[in-house]
């Protein structure tokens, strides 16, 4: 099982890239309902962050998928 500070590692690079690649992709994180707890003071643990971290890949693979660079 992935660690905390695994995931948080690897929330933060996938966030990076983002970040720097896709700007315009990252402007909408905040936006983005799949990024944005459903409760006022969520409870944060290994798998409400790995599943975040899931939610970041999904959002960057469909991204690419659907602006593909010519």
């Amino acid at each position: 099982m992935k660690t905390l500070q695994d995931i948080i590692a690897q929330i933060t690079r996938i966030t990076t890239n983002i970040e720097t690649n896709y700007p315009e992709l990252y402007a909408t994180l905040n936006e983005n309902p799949e990024t944005i707890p459903a409760m006022e003071h969520p409870s944060i643990n290994t798998n409400i962050l790995e599943d975040y971290l899931n939610s970041l890949k999904h959002i960057l693979k469909q991204y690419i998928k659907t602006h593909k660079k010519i």
